[in-house]
């Protein structure tokens, strides 16, 4: 067996390289993932879709290699389109026209389809749909209902060829999470783990620039083995803090740091893996001042909000300086990296790291296997 480590920050250059050169075809309208892109077509567009999608193949075989193939899915809505692609992989283009609809999907299983997952089919099979021509027989109030939400009917609307386009979404929290080596199963090593997540969350909520009011610092453990060797589910342990709107190092280091203490005490297994979610978000400009944070300490002691203010031009500071020196110039404590490198930087399901995600320095392109020319 070949273990290839991965280089996040080299597929994050690459991913935007491959969007340039889509856009030398066409306008790229939304990034899904790293793997994943829609582009909106006009009518004439559409009418030459498969010579379209030969333009595009072409291009990044070109600029790339022949090694680099991609699946394209045409059709009146992106879940359709979604849904095209994923039937000729690795390499394939399908085009679904609205009227070809439901004949051209009535052999597909329902788990092949995006947004049906394993909890979902057993709400459809509770619903007594447990085939395609029973989804597509459904209304769209009864999608939403089995759904729980508007999200039924946006994919029945999709799912029946009538476009509509997705509400923005907002930021509701940062979160990272580590499986950790054997040798960092202790609390010394958990603790700089913790401390490391924290920061590049802290950092993700500046760039946003919002503030958060609530902290979660979770640890899961593997479930004990009984005699007969059969395994239990995971253990798991969760902690959380309420504050006031804050975005700096230190508010969010002393809210971990009470959560570390507490998991000292009430932590009755060894962690596999440590997780940091900073949430209750609220964009800057709606941050509502408090009027109590003016006033100055019984003992004479610097305000709260004047004490907030040097923490969060400190941790700007730091920003700063590590935009221009690099991310390892300085570190809030002893600088530390988990085996495995890219804490914070992870490509994760529908969220692409920014440059400013790597703490580490950046790895050349030649030193992946991926090929180009």
């Amino acid at each position: 067996m070949i273990f290839v480590v991965a280089r996040h920050d080299v597929y994050v250059r690459l991913h935007k390289r491959i969007l340039d050169v889509i856009e030398t075809c066409l306008p790229v309208a939304h990034v899904r993932s790293i793997d994943e892109v829609v582009c909106n077509l006009v009518p004439v567009e559409g009418a030459a879709g498969e010579a379209l999608a030969q333009r595009i193949k072409q291009a990044l075989a070109s600029t790339f290699s022949d090694g680099l193939t991609c699946s394209i899915g045409m059709a009146p809505t992106e879940l359709l389109a979604k849904i095209a692609a994923e039937m000729h992989k690795p390499n394939g283009f399908r085009l679904i026209r609205a009227e070809d609809l439901p004949s051209a999907l009535a052999d597909i299983e329902l788990s092949d389809l995006p947004g049906i997952s394993k909890g979902m089919q057993s709400r459809l099979a509770a619903a007594g749909v447990r085939d395609f021509s029973g989804l597509w027989a459904l209304a769209p109030k009864q999608a939403r209902a089995i759904w729980g939400s508007v999200e039924g009917e946006r994919f029945w609307n999709g799912l029946h060829g009538y476009h509509t386009e997705r509400p923005p979404t907002k930021k509701s929290m940062f979160g990272h999470s580590r499986v950790l080596p054997r040798d960092w199963r202790n609390p010394e090593k958990v603790r700089i783990c913790a401390r490391l997540l924290t920061e590049s969350a802290a950092r993700r909520v500046r760039r946003a620039d919002m503030r958060a009011t609530k902290l979660t610092l979770s640890f899961r453990g593997r479930g004990l083995q009984s005699a007969s060797g059969s395994q239990s589910e995971d253990q798991s342990w969760s902690w959380e803090t309420n504050f006031l709107p804050v975005r700096d190092d230190h508010a969010f280091m002393q809210a971990l740091n009470e959560g570390l203490i507490q998991a000292e005490y009430r932590l009755k297994f060894a962690p596999r893996s440590v997780s940091v979610i900073i949430h209750g978000l609220i964009e800057e400009d709606q941050v509502m001042t408090d009027l109590f944070a003016a006033a100055a300490g019984p003992s004479g002691e610097a305000s709260e909000g004047a004490s907030r203010a040097k923490w969060e031009a400190v941790s700007d500071l730091m920003d700063g300086l590590r935009a221009r020196l690099g991310p390892q110039a300085l570190s809030l404590g002893l600088p530390g990296e988990v085996p495995g490198g890219y804490l914070g930087g992870k490509i994760a399901f529908g969220r692409i790291p920014d440059e400013a995600d790597f703490s580490g320095p950046p790895v050349a392109d030649g030193d992946t296997h991926f090929v180009t020319v």
